[in-house]
Order: C-alpha cells, then sequence, then structure tokens
C-alpha cells in the first residue's frame, strides 16, 4: 500500500507537551488508533473514518488532515505555530541576531 503523506505535517503535542509531527495518514490513523478508549468522541470517529478512506481510495488526503486538525483542536493536541523571531516587529524596531 502506497503511503498518503500530507501536504503539509500536522503538529501535534505527545508526552509532556512535546511537539511531533504527523506527516501522514498512516501515522495519523496510527495515533488514532491508540486513542483510549473512553475519550473517542464523534471528532475522533470522522478524522479515523476519514483516515479509513483514504487507505481504501475514498476520500481525499486532504480531507482527512483536515479531520484529523479537528481532533487534534478538540482534544488540545495542536501545537501552537511558532512564528520566526527574525524579522519580527517589536516596538517598532526589527529584531536582529548580532
Amino acid at each position: 500500500m502506497m503511503e498518503k503523506y500530507f501536504m503539509r505535517p500536522v503538529s501535534i503535542l505527545v508526552g509532556l507537551g512535546v511537539p511531533a509531527d504527523v506527516h501522514s495518514v498512516m501515522e495519523a490513523y496510527q495515533l488514532l488508533n491508540d486513542w483510549p478508549v473512553q475519550s473517542r468522541d464523534t471528532s475522533y470517529s470522522l478524522a479515523l473514518n476519514a483516515c479509513k478512506g483514504v487507505l481504501t481510495g475514498t476520500i481525499e488526503t486532504e480531507t482527512a488532515r483536515g479531520l484529523f486538525i479537528v481532533f487534534a483542536k478538540k482534544h488540545d493536541l495542536l501545537a501552537p505555530e511558532i512564528s520566526p523571531v527574525l524579522g519580527h516587529w517589536h516596538g517598532g524596531e526589527s529584531l536582529r541576531v548580532r
């Protein structure tokens, strides 16, 4: 079976808040499959079924990515995006590495 990769990985928090990237449908599927039964909800079911749909060829990869993001947000797993420090404006001055 050919691996279906996301256009951009989904960064989630694992363990003690350590970010990890989910690059593919199979990685998302494995995470969902290991999710505790008592915490499974509608967002879980939608994301899991979307991953299965990609693997069987009935759903687009990016649709599954979107539903996986919804699941991750709902369960506070989505890692915050970190903007680059260089070029960031602060108090009217650009921060630069010297």
